[in-house]
């Protein structure tokens, strides 16, 4: 299984940058987990393959893009693009973005070849497959309603805890998961924000060592992301001094592969 969190940010010369302000990752080139720079980060190519995007919840760096890639590919679909939530998160993208205010409803529109845009809820236990992917959704801490994931195909299974304070039953799902080959999970403020962390419902990176004890998997690579880019390097340096086993900080545009 082949993942890249897609860059948000680029320098003067367009190259990215490793600041991380939108969340998207892409999946094998098929299938979006979230879709923050989605518009502004796909190759021409992955821009012809992306047809299922899997939205965690309605935040804005986690959906900024997804209207504005929709609408650039309006001409061309041939197939609808498929929206993956909870129906929680399809009423609030409904109501709040896709509302003919901030955007036109897609999901009522359609171009010479057909709808563009459907929704597809994901059931209320959680599964469902996502193009090739076998896709487990868990109800995590945020302050918006909020999913983590289990994806899998034939070999790997990934886990996503997108946004996330402490939390249960993400971990009870995970431990009770054969095989767990990656973590990608957030660590958003230093500690010296704690406060600000609780009340936003996201990790620091001591809250975040005291989450992963609850994990019961070895060996397997636990990534960070969503390090707001204020703070990176501290962030970086307090996930360092941690000295979990297989930690390490996602790179923006770097592919990785299970």
């Amino acid at each position: 299984m082949k993942i890249q969190l897609l860059p948000s940010t680029f320098d003067d010369r367009g190259h990215a940058t490793l600041e991380q302000r939108l969340t998207c990752f892409l999946i094998d080139d098929r299938v979006a987990v979230d879709a923050g720079s989605i518009a502004i980060a796909l190759s021409a190519e992955q821009r012809t393959t992306v047809r299922d995007i899997i939205v965690t919840h309605p935040h804005m760096d986690h959906i900024a893009s997804l209207p504005i890639f929709i609408d650039d590919l309006y001409p061309s679909l041939k197939e609808p693009m498929r929206i993956h939530a909870t129906k929680e998160v399809i009423e609030l993208l409904e109501r709040d973005v896709f509302n003919w205010n901030v955007y036109p409803r897609f999901s009522d529109l359609q171009n010479d070849y057909g709808p563009v845009m459907e929704y597809v809820p994901i059931p209320e236990d959680g599964r469902c497959k996502v193009a090739h992917l076998d896709v487990v959704a868990i109800p995590v801490n945020h302050i918006v309603p909020t999913v983590g994931l289990i994806v899998s195909d034939d070999r790997v299974s990934i886990a996503f805890s997108s946004d996330t304070a402490e939390t249960d039953e993400f971990w009870k799902v995970l431990n009770q998961t054969q095989k767990l080959d990656a973590l990608l999970i957030e660590a958003s403020f230093p500690n010296d924000m704690a406060k600000l962390a609780e009340v936003s419902r996201h990790f620091t990176p001591a809250s975040l060592g005291k989450e992963l004890t609850k994990l019961s998997h070895n060996g397997m690579d636990i990534l960070a992301v969503h390090l707001k880019p204020s703070y990176r390097d501290k962030i970086i340096d307090e996930l360092n001094e941690l000295k979990i086993p297989g930690l390490d900080v996602m790179k923006p545009g770097k592919t990785y592969s299970w």
